[in-house]
C-alpha cells in the first residue's frame, strides 16, 4: 500500500506542477561552537574562547539551477566587535527575525536586486510576534511575562475592534488612545501608564527596526498618579513586633533583621543562599536579576543573629518556609508573597496594623533611624554621602528623594524662632 505522505506528494506535484520542497531553512545563529543555552554552565575560559570566534547569521536557499538548498553567505554585518554574548545576541536575533520576514514574503538572493519587493508591510500579528521575540532576548523573566501579557492584552482589544488582519500601520494614535481611556476609566491612572509604556517600548522595536516610521506612543501623554507606599514604623511598634517575633516565630524575625540592618529588599532576602553568607569576610552578596553581584558589608549587629552555617549545604536558600533548604516553587514572587503572608498572620493581624504597614516599612524606619542618627554630628550632606554607601541608592538626587518619601529629613524644633516679643494672654 502506499504510504500516506507519497500519497499527498503525488497530489501535490499533478495540481500544482512542482515539489513539496521548501525554498530555504530557518534562518539560525552561530554562537561561537557552544549552546547558547547552557552558557552560565560554561567556564570563564570557554567562554572568552567563543567570544573571541566570529558569530554570525546562517541560512540555505534553494538554487534554481541546481534545486538543491544551499548555504548562503554568513551575515556578520560588524556584530563580532561588541564583546558580550548579550550585545551580540541582541543584535542577531534582530537580524535573524528580519530574515525570517522577508524571506516570508517572498526574498529571494538569486533575484537581481532591482527586482526584490522592498517595504514589506507587515501584518499586527507579524509585527506583535516580532517585538515579543526581541525583547524577551532582553529582558528579565519576570520583566518579559508582564510585557507579554501588556502586549496580548492589547491585542485581545485590537481583534474586538476587527484590526487584526489588517497592517501594522492601521494602529493609530487615536485608537491607542481609546485603549488607555478604557484602562484608566476600569482601573486607575497607574494601570494606564504601565500600558502605555509598554506599548511604548513594543513601537519604539518596530520603529528601531523600519516596520513603522514613528512611535506615536511618545506623544500620548502620561497621567498624573500617587504611588502607594509602605508607612514607617514608630520606635515603639517596631520594638514590640520584634519582641514578639523572638518568642513567635525566630525565622520571620531573621527574614525582617535584613531587612532592618543591611537594607535589602523582601525579593533579595528570597534569594540569599547560604554560600552568599562570608561571616569570616563580614560579608554578604546580592543577586539580582541580569546585573552584577552586589557586595554589602555584615554589620555586627546583624552578625550576631546569624545561625551556624558552617555544616550547611552552600547551595540551600537561607529562606523556605520549612527554614534552611530548598524551595518547591522557583517564581520569586511566589516565595516573597509567602512571606508577606507569614508577616501579615503572625504580626499585622494580631497588632491590628493597616495595608499601609508592610515589611518594606522596616527598611523605611532603619534608614530614617540612622540618616537622623548621622546628622547629630554630620552636615546634611556627610550624613547623604555616607548613607549611600550603607543603602545602595546610585546617585544622591535618588536618596534625598526617597529621604523626602519616607520623611526622614525632619527640621530641629523650632519653637524659639515662634516667640513672640511681647506678653500675650490667653
Amino acid at each position: 500500500m502506499q504510504k500516506i505522505n507519497d500519497f499527498l506528494k503525488n497530489i501535490h506535484k499533478n495540481v500544482h506542477g512542482l515539489e513539496m520542497k521548501r525554498q530555504y531553512s530557518d534562518p539560525k545563529i552561530y554562537t561561537g561552537g557552544v549552546d547558547i543555552k547552557k552558557w552560565k554552565t560554561l567556564s570563564e575560559a570557554q567562554k572568552q574562547a567563543a567570544l573571541k570566534k566570529n558569530w554570525y547569521l546562517y541560512y540555505s536557499f534553494r538554487d534554481p539551477e541546481t534545486n538543491l538548498l544551499t548555504r548562503q553567505p554568513n551575515i556578520k554585518d560588524g556584530v563580532n566587535w561588541y564583546k558580550t554574548k548579550e550585545e551580540r545576541l541582541e543584535i542577531l536575533e534582530k537580524y535573524r527575525i528580519s530574515l525570517s520576514i522577508v524571506l516570508k514574503n517572498g526574498y529571494n538572493p538569486y533575484t537581481p536586486d532591482d527586482t526584490v519587493e522592498e517595504d514589506v508591510i507587515l501584518t499586527i500579528e507579524e509585527a506583535f510576534a516580532m517585538g515579543i521575540k526581541l525583547k524577551e532576548k532582553v529582558l528579565a523573566e519576570k520583566p518579559f511575562a508582564t510585557y507579554k501579557l501588556r502586549i496580548n492584552h492589547f491585542k485581545e482589544w485590537l481583534y474586538k475592534k476587527q484590526f487584526i488582519g489588517k497592517p501594522i500601520t492601521a494602529i493609530t494614535k487615536k485608537a491607542a488612545q481609546t485603549y488607555l481611556n478604557e484602562i484608566v476609566a476600569k482601573t486607575s491612572a497607574r494601570n494606564y501608564n504601565d500600558a502605555r509604556g509598554i506599548l511604548s517600548s513594543l513601537f519604539q522595536v518596530l520603529q528601531d527596526n523600519d516596520v513603522i516610521a514613528d512611535n506615536f506612543i511618545l506623544k500620548i501623554p502620561t497621567l498624573k498618579s500617587t504611588p502607594k507606599r509602605n508607612k514607617t514604623y514608630t520606635q515603639t511598634v517596631q520594638e514590640q513586633i520584634f519582641k514578639d517575633l523572638k518568642e513567635k516565630d525566630s525565622q520571620l524575625l531573621l527574614f525582617i533583621l535584613f531587612i532592618s540592618y543591611n537594607f535589602l529588599r523582601p525579593v533579595e532576602v528570597c534569594r540569599l543562599r547560604v554560600e552568599d553568607i562570608d561571616i569570616i569576610g563580614k560579608r554578604i552578596y546580592i543577586k539580582a536579576k541580569n546585573k552584577p553581584v552586589k557586595t554589602k558589608i555584615i554589620p555586627e549587629i546583624m552578625l550576631r543573629e546569624l545561625p551556624n552555617l558552617e555544616n550547611k549545604n552552600k547551595k540551600h536558600f537561607l529562606f523556605t518556609p520549612n527554614g534552611i533548604g530548598e524551595w518547591v516553587t522557583k517564581n520569586e514572587d511566589d516565595k516573597r508573597g509567602y512571606f508577606t503572608k507569614r508577616f501579615n498572620r503572625v504580626v499585622k493581624k494580631p497588632l491590628g496594623l493597616g495595608i499601609e504597614y508592610g515589611l518594606y516599612s522596616f527598611r523605611h524606619y532603619f534608614i530614617g533611624r540612622l540618616y537622623q542618627k548621622f546628622v547629630q554630628t554630620m552636615t546634611p550632606f556627610e550624613a547623604k554621602s555616607k548613607l549611600m554607601l550603607i543603602t545602595g541608592h546610585s546617585t544622591m538626587s535618588a536618596l534625598e528623594k526617597y529621604l523626602r518619601d519616607i520623611d526622614a529629613a525632619l527640621p530641629e524644633d523650632y519653637s524659639e524662632h515662634l516667640k513672640l516679643n511681647w506678653p500675650v494672654e490667653l
